[in-house]
């Protein structure tokens, strides 16, 4: 804890943290387990068809999943008025699984997004890339990165004490003003974490756009619903990372002199930035399965699959118990002939 760290007053009753954050989390929470499993399925599915993209889309869901499950940590945190009442190992834990979530993310889907610009823009190009073993090497790589680079949270006491505040407030990882290391971490988080990948996605989606506009043997409706679908995942990926890491910008640039009151300024802010981009974990299942309407067949393919499954148990069940009825009613037939006898 630095000398000039501030006691910062709660969010005000509009915005508080006491109701805004854990119905946002809960909410979060209700939905992307659900959503994120039914991608895990699907993306199973189609990595038994040797589609790279399914490597992509499991490893996109698994980081979602994996931050859902801290949800919980983070509403009780909440609910306590950012005092943290738990281990501060779960803390570390909560800590390190919200960061790599949030680069990993945008991590995989830069790969979706080369991937798919590789399909339509070059389909006979560069073919070893779009196989199942490449995809499962890239993403083994991204994992890797982003895990060392949220590895020195780790390594960090992530706990801190605000001992000018008179409730004496544990909390978790955020100081105000930032330390330098978190703020050298934030600027290295920004342009490698979300500056390239939003730079890669937006070249390869307007490459894809134009592609898609020339072709002549692709029909008026389907050229609209793929224009609508490239617009859309680049307007989520803007809305759910852009304000995040701009406000991680200024902040890391802002508070590198331990200037208190800026660091007040930016509570807020910085708070409510971080609950919308926890909105990714729920926004990537939605567009790249139940959106696309690949991912939609996949879906439907998988519950037809199951149903089917499932009558079949029911349809084996009721042949055994008639069976055993038939065999009963056999026994007894014969047990009540023997005693005529």
């Amino acid at each position: 804890m630095t000398p000039n760290s501030i006691s910062l007053p709660p969010l005000s009753p509009p915005l508080s943290a006491h109701n805004l954050f854990p119905v946002l989390y809960s909410i979060l929470l209700v939905i992307s387990i659900p959503t994120n499993g039914i991608t895990l399925g699907v993306s199973c599915s189609q990595m038994r068809k040797k589609n790279e993209l399914g490597v992509y889309l499991f490893s996109l869901s698994l980081a979602d999943l994996l931050y859902t499950l801290t949800l919980p940590l983070w509403i009780i945190y909440a609910q306590n008025g950012d005092n943290w009442t738990l281990l501060p190992s779960l803390c570390t834990f909560s800590v390190f699984a919200r960061y790599v979530n949030y680069y990993t993310s945008a991590g995989f889907l830069t790969c979706i997004s080369i991937d798919r610009y590789l399909a339509v823009v070059h389909p006979f190009k560069l073919q070893y890339m779009r196989t199942r073993r490449f995809a499962l090497l890239v993403s083994i790589l991204v994992w890797v990165l982003e895990i060392s680079s949220s590895y020195l949270i780790l390594l960090k006491d992530e706990i801190f004490i605000r001992p000018i505040n008179s409730t004496n407030h544990t909390i978790c990882y955020d100081t105000y003003p930032l330390e330098e290391w978190q703020a050298n971490l934030n600027l290295y988080r920004v342009f490698f974490g979300y500056m390239i990948p939003l730079a890669i996605i937006a070249f390869c989606y307007q490459k894809i756009y134009h592609a898609v506009e020339h072709n002549q043997a692709t029909e008026k409706s389907e050229k609209k619903k793929i224009k609508k679908l490239l617009l859309s995942i680049i307007i989520t990926f803007f809305f759910c990372f852009t304000p995040y890491h701009v406000v991680l910008l200024i902040r890391s640039i802002g508070e590198r002199q331990q200037n208190c009151n800026f660091a007040k300024t930016m509570f807020k802010p910085y708070r409510i930035t971080t609950a919308i981009t926890s909105l990714n974990c729920i926004a990537d299942p939605i567009l790249y399965c139940f959106v696309s309407e690949t991912g939609r067949t996949d879906i439907q393919n998988m519950f037809k699959c199951c149903l089917l499954r499932k009558q079949k148990t029911l349809s084996h069940t009721r042949e055994v118990a008639m069976s055993s009825i038939i065999t009963k009613n056999g026994t007894d037939a014969t047990l009540e002939s023997t005693t005529c006898m």
